[in-house]
């Protein structure tokens, strides 16, 4: 019965590199499918920085629009901007930047 262990490990062995190599021939016709695209896409847009969105709240909140800036940061669910996701910091600059129109 050893035997038979031994061919169904061998066989199972072969099973995943098997999809090992094909998960990778995948990756490479993937990523080379596009070469002559990359030009052609968008530029990646910087991600935003605590401190950036620190600054810009800062502002707004010398131009008077305190209350605003804290009722946003409990809008996105925090007490203090070191809290928010930064997942959300476009979006609370894009609301914060309203404060200017509103007063």
């Amino acid at each position: 019965m050893s035997k038979m262990s031994d061919m169904a490990a061998t066989v199972e062995e072969l099973r995943t590199a098997a999809a090992a190599i094909n998960d990778a021939a995948n990756w490479l016709a993937e990523m080379f499918s596009g070469v002559g695209d990359v030009e052609a896409a968008a530029p990646v847009e910087p991600a935003l920085t605590l401190e950036q969105v620190r600054a810009v709240l800062a502002d707004k909140s010398r131009q008077g629009h305190t209350a605003e800036i804290r009722s946003l940061l409990q809008k996105y669910g925090a007490a203090k901007l070191s809290q928010i996701n930064p997942a959300h910091y476009k979006a609370l600059l894009a609301d914060a930047e309203v404060l200017t129109d509103g007063k």
